[in-house]
């Protein structure tokens, strides 16, 4: 897959590969924070509205992506099991280059 689509369609499709992870993402979305659950090929942000229609992207493509934490799927709030904590974009493109994301 080409890196010129955006980070949040790339992280979707992730998940999708990763069923068993939950991604949980810390982004700047036009000067805001924002801190969105990306699970199974779909994003819903934790903090703001999310959008009904599927193809209205939580991650816009000018989103900055701060920090990606990835957790065991069942995403328990009360103890959730990190695989990985406060990864940055550049540290997780080796994960996307692997499945052809």
């Amino acid at each position: 897959m080409s890196s010129s689509l955006s980070a949040g369609y790339r992280l979707e499709q992730y998940t999708l590969k990763q069923p068993q992870e939950v991604l949980i993402v810390q982004a700047e979305i036009e000067g805001e924070p924002d801190q969105v659950m990306i699970f199974k090929g779909f994003s819903s942000s934790l903090m703001r509205p999310t959008a009904f229609d599927p193809d209205i992207p939580v991650l816009p493509q000018n989103a900055k992506i701060l920090s990606i934490d990835r957790l065991q799927s069942p995403y328990t709030p009360d103890s959730p099991n990190y695989l990985a904590q406060g990864m940055t974009w550049e540290s997780f493109q080796p994960l996307l280059k692997d499945l052809g994301v």
